[in-house]
């Protein structure tokens, strides 16, 4: 009875953001008179949430290693800078530009790093320094002005839309991966003798999957069609599982993140680790940069402030702990879509700025008092 509560707990919070959005939905839904609901908006919401999603697939790691960044935000607004300036003003080529950008972004993430892991200082100042350096290297380099447009290329990125015939196919194989995956681990488990859920529970969960992207895909299709920046988040999505999940650096990760003593005296390299983490999250901080410039079609000095704040709150959102060591990238990419949700919705009803801001910082205190209040006791 005791497995049966726990497993059921589990679930309870694997899920819980999910049905969250639901509610979400239905709520903003039934205010809006549907308008909410309708093929249009959604769309726009997924879109929303990208830029969001991809910050928090690269904080995920930040947090669960017991580490916080806050000069993402920064980070991307100074790589979408340097990708404008570097297309519109010396005319570099599109995939030229994107190169640039994601080794600036590669070097920036090593800078906040190197401080970090070889010489101490700790991370909520390091990343402070970095919200201020780099913000105020974009206003210096782009002379403060906005620099655009860019090269239509870009629209791929930021604003175009699979055909629907793609969006159909796209999202068969997704299904198809999303099943393997789930049967393959059932079988693992149980060839290794432990415990699984039932049958009847694994076929509710594949019908629950398969009505999800179908409702997904045919929703998108309704309007134009699957938005190629939700493409975007779902390859990182498969890279950073399989990252967090599959290899042995994202053991060391959570491991790092759960206990920082045993770590070392297992013998992981926690500097070197910290020291990628950053580097990896400064990669991410560039591809949000690149899709925002692509989104606006132009690069703005005041471009991404305070994004650094949305892309933590929807890590805990999702369920990262920000004590270390827990954390999903569903999760955060869940979490982003919470924050576009209750964007979007209070937008549509035409809900004054200052209002939008109160709720989402509500909503996060609610969540981290979540967190601390199940993990009371499992740290001290």
């Amino acid at each position: 009875m005791s497995n049966e509560k726990k497993s059921l707990s589990f679930d309870l919070r694997k899920y819980m953001m999910v049905i969250a959005i639901v509610g979400i939905w239905v709520i903003f839904g039934a205010v809006s008179g549907g308008t909410y609901l309708l093929p249009r908006n959604l769309s726009n919401l997924f879109r929303q949430s990208v830029f969001t999603a991809i910050l928090a697939i690269g904080m995920l790691n930040v947090i669960v290693l017991g580490q916080i960044d806050l000069s993402v935000g920064s980070m991307a607004g100074l790589c979408g800078g340097i990708l404008a300036i570097a297309n519109v003003w010396n005319g570099a080529s599109p995939v030229l530009s994107i190169i640039i950008v994601l080794v600036a972004g590669l070097l920036l993430g090593a800078w906040n790093g190197w401080w970090i892991a070889y010489r101490n200082v700790p991370s909520f100042i390091v990343t402070m320094a970095g919200l201020l350096v780099f913000r105020g290297i974009l206003v210096g380099i782009t002379d403060g002005i906005t620099i655009g447009p860019v090269s239509p290329f870009f629209g791929l990125i930021g604003k175009d839309f699979l055909p629907a015939l793609v969006g159909i196919i796209l999202g068969a194989i997704v299904l198809v991966g999303v099943l393997a995956a789930q049967y393959a681990g059932r079988a693992g488990k149980t060839g290794h003798g432990l415990r699984v859920t039932s049958v009847r529970n694994e076929i509710l969960k594949s019908a629950f999957f398969i009505l999800l992207v179908a409702a997904f895909v045919l929703t998108m299709n309704a309007y134009r069609g699957v938005p190629n920046p939700v493409v975007i988040v779902l390859v990182l999505f498969i890279i950073f599982n399989y990252l967090t999940n599959k290899t042995v650096f994202g053991r060391r990760i959570y491991a790092i993140g759960g206990n920082k003593m045993a770590s070392r005296l297992a013998g992981i390299n926690i500097k070197r680790v910290t020291l990628v983490v950053f580097a990896i999250n400064g990669v991410m901080a560039a591809i949000a940069g690149i899709f925002l410039t692509s989104r606006l079609d132009a690069a703005a000095v005041n471009a991404a402030t305070s994004a650094e704040l949305d892309g933590i709150a929807a890590c805990v959102i999702g369920g990262t702990s920000l004590m270390g060591g827990v954390g999903t990238v569903f999760g955060a990419i869940v979490g982003a879509v919470v924050m576009a949700s209750l964007d979007n919705g209070m937008s549509l009803l035409n809900a004054p700025s200052f209002y939008q801001t109160i709720v989402k910082g509500l909503v996060l205190l609610l969540a981290v008092w979540f967190d601390m209040s199940r993990n009371k006791g499992e740290r001290f």
